[in-house]
């Protein structure tokens, strides 16, 4: 099941797109603000002409990851502003965010704002080293599947050649 999968998510994508790919999506799907990045993934694949598919199952995939690394967003951007420390909890926001929505912004837009720059500061090393990391996997993943189906071609030639 997963071979076909694979081979229609990376069918005549360059090894340097899917890493890419994999880089960008991973990046966006970290973007500190809960419910935006499944918008975020299409908005950017779709402007450099990235696979949608790939894109969006790298951009779930980070689920797991994703409220840990808001925590260090957040706290990368207070450093960088020199701002105090929020001491705050997903839970209590999203609750907050649901029954009262000013209040929400009032007391968590400056968190979120110190979360959003934090992100954008480490976003392009992130890319940088998920890319230059994934590149050689890609590039040897295409090396291999080309070899694989030029010996399936080599074992099984055609009935019928085409003149």
């Amino acid at each position: 099941m997963r071979d076909p999968i694979v081979l229609q998510l990376t069918q005549g994508i360059t090894p340097e797109k899917i890493a890419l790919t994999v880089a960008i999506g991973s990046a966006i799907g970290l973007f500190p603000i809960i419910g935006t990045t499944s918008l975020l993934c299409f908005l950017i694949g779709w402007a450099l002409k990235l696979n949608q598919p790939l894109i969006q199952l790298i951009n779930q995939a980070m689920w797991p990851v994703h409220v840990p690394i808001i925590f260090v967003c957040v706290w990368v951007g207070q450093f960088l502003f020199n701002a105090p420390h929020a001491h705050f909890s997903i839970r209590y926001m999203n609750e907050l965010l649901r029954n009262h929505p000013s209040l929400f912004f009032e007391k968590f837009g400056m968190t979120a704002l110190h979360a959003v720059v934090g992100w954008t500061v480490m976003a392009p090393f992130y890319v940088a080293i998920i890319y230059y990391l994934s590149l050689p996997i890609m590039r040897s993943v295409t090396r291999l599947k080309t070899e694989v189906a030029a010996k399936v071609v080599a074992e099984n030639p055609p009935e019928h050649p085409i003149p």
